[in-house]
């Protein structure tokens, strides 16, 4: 941002889940890239359920905060809910096909039509739901609920932790294992346009010998090699694969590509002169009073993406931020979004604010700071989620490496990792890290195996 001193995360935000079990904390830790209150053993032992639990205020769209004893009330029937919803795995009949229906089911049943006099407060009640909806949208990385299986949802694992940042950023954990490596090992900037495998592609000179896998660059350049490691994200590959590998993905991975979902969460960064929030306050949640969901959304984009937003985090701390909002989006508003000018998202988030905090005279911000992660051709979202239709034996198939035959007498040619592939911890960078060592350690075990060349 051009005029606060601090970091603006466009990607991964926080280490979810820091303790013992997941090895991203591990390796802060080790390095010592964390702040204090990370380390604090009681703070890795808090179950926040991949909730960060933020001192926050709600407004609500008539221009006022929300009282947070009725806030809370709608949060908490959520998030057992929620907690229900984790219950289907494995079953053979779950009651629904996706988790949004059995919660919106839920949520009718549990909360009835009421006399005419306490009619407001159900109304206030559903539209608090409403913004619990999306949030998990946020969280799952999809446009819709309606789009995420019941059944498998409770596979996912939320690991022990309150959910903590990296004060320097969270490249300073990728700078930190790159300075292991010998210089010049890693090549950035250097787009593949194809992997050619089982193939017989000879190298030049004296000892050359041929090998089963070949890189192709956009640029031209070509690399030849035994494996190759394919972590590029699932959105990616629902766009490209038929092309990106030579010969064609099996039709299993190519179906299990198909079947899983990819979704888009951004972030929108408001840098402002003075904060109009409290110190205190470190989230500002967003509430529609007229929505329901039990009721259709609105599909006309234009008119109504931001009321896709949950709200905003205040980053922390301001002396190293300035005074900067983070506000969250996800799913086709969010795409949406991605397609407007700075100056459109700065004037319709000066609108939103002043809507829902009662000050038409609200400063608008300084500055304005966007994530655009579905127009990016290398990712085309954000992160996976197991999607209707789909299931955890989906995620496993798109680990599968290549060729599947163990017979071959070349194997290992193409292996997959990436958030993507973990079937427990999907859209986590502790998931993209443990597949990663995952087929790293694949590869160990080819080499010392005995016969191994």
């Amino acid at each position: 941002l051009p005029t606060a001193s601090g970091l603006a995360e466009m990607g991964a935000h926080w280490i979810h889940g820091p303790s013992p079990g997941n090895p991203v904390f591990c390796l802060a830790t080790r390095y010592g890239l964390l702040g204090p209150e990370a380390a604090r053993e009681e703070n890795q032992q808090v179950e926040a359920g991949g909730h960060a639990p933020l001192p926050s205020i709600t407004y609500g769209s008539s221009g006022r905060a929300l009282s947070p004893k009725v806030v809370n009330e709608a949060h908490n029937l959520f998030d057992t809910l929620l907690a229900s919803a984790r219950a289907f795995w494995g079953a053979k009949e779950p009651p629904a096909p996706s988790v949004g229906q059995y919660l919106r089911a839920e949520i009718a049943r549990r909360v009835p039509a009421l006399g005419e006099g306490e009619e407001d407060a159900r109304r206030l009640q559903l539209a608090i739901l409403s913004a619990c909806l999306k949030l998990e949208c946020c969280i799952s990385g999809t446009h819709s609920m309606d789009l995420v299986a019941l059944e498998p949802f409770g596979e996912y694992i939320s690991l022990p932790g309150l959910d903590c940042t990296f004060p320097g950023g969270y490249s300073s954990l990728p700078d930190r294992m790159f300075s292991a490596l010998p210089e010049g090992i890693v090549l950035l900037n250097k787009a593949v346009r194809t992997i050619r495998w089982r193939g017989l592609f000879r190298e030049e000179g004296e000892d050359a010998r041929d090998f089963p896998v070949r890189v192709e660059c956009e640029d031209g350049d070509t690399f030849l090699a035994d494996h190759v490691i394919v972590t590029v994200p699932l959105g990616f590959l629902k766009e490209r694969h038929q092309d990106f590998f030579q010969p064609p993905l099996p039709e299993r991975k190519a179906e299990a590509i198909c079947r899983l979902g990819f979704g888009t969460n951004n972030k929108i960064f408001l840098e402002f002169e003075q904060p109009f929030w409290e110190p205190q306050q470190q989230l500002l949640e967003v509430v529609w009073e007229d929505e329901s969901p039990l009721e259709e959304p609105s599909t006309d984009l234009e008119a109504s993406w931001f009321k896709k937003l949950i709200g905003f985090v205040v980053l922390q701390p301001p002396e190293q931020h300035g005074h900067v909002l983070c506000g969250f989006i996800a799913g086709k508003e969010s795409e949406y979004m991605e397609t407007l000018s700075d100056a459109e998202v700065l004037g319709t988030m000066t609108r939103v604010l002043r809507t829902l905090t009662g000050n038409p005279h609200l400063p608008a911000p300084r500055s304005v700071l966007r994530s655009r992660w579905h127009s990016a051709p290398y990712t085309r979202g954000s992160y996976s989620y197991v999607a209707v239709g789909s299931s955890g034996d989906d995620i496993d198939a798109l680990a599968q490496p290549l060729p599947e035959d163990p017979k071959d007498p070349r194997p290992l040619q193409l292996l997959f990792a990436g958030e993507a592939t973990h079937r427990t911890f999907y859209s986590t960078t502790h998931g993209a890290l443990l597949s990663g060592w995952r087929e790293a350690e694949r590869l160990n075990q080819l080499f010392t195996a005995p016969g191994s060349e």
